[in-house]
């Protein structure tokens, strides 16, 4: 990663299950699966996740919000819904996890925001294209 860091906020995995109330090897299994990416970082070389890839459940398509639970007790969190595809096209344009990361959170210019935030505004297929033609 670059001498800044855009991510902010980053998670262990861990901190993952006990985000998505799950079992560890549920997180394993989402890494696996690429629904989400992580990088080892730090001095110890732990292995970490953007906090930024996690969202309330009834925010997991930013296009089709729905109702936010009463309870704040009652939010369960989810991966972002529009990540895992593009993971798939930014890994078939040749970057690494690490560039997934850097790209995701480095403000893009013709986005006017970093990926990751037009992501959680529901600006997929604007991110999508702007990915595509890194080509």
């Amino acid at each position: 990663m670059n001498g800044t860091d855009p991510v902010g906020e980053w998670l262990t995995i861990p901190d993952v299950a006990e985000l998505l109330d799950t079992d560890l090897s549920k997180v394993r299994g989402l890494l696996h699966e690429r629904k989400i990416v992580g990088v080892k970082r730090g001095e110890r070389s732990i292995f970490q996740v953007p906090a930024k890839f996690f969202v309330p459940a009834h925010m997991a398509n930013p296009a089709d919000v729905g109702p936010a639970p009463e309870n704040a007790e009652d939010v369960k969190h989810v991966v972002l819904a529009s990540l895992p595809g593009t993971f798939v096209v930014l890994t078939d344009l040749g970057f690494s996890d690490e560039g997934i990361i850097d790209w995701l959170f480095t403000v893009e210019d013709s986005i006017g925001a970093a990926p990751i935030d037009a992501l959680r505004q529901g600006r997929k297929s604007e991110v999508r294209r702007v990915a595509q033609a890194l080509l």
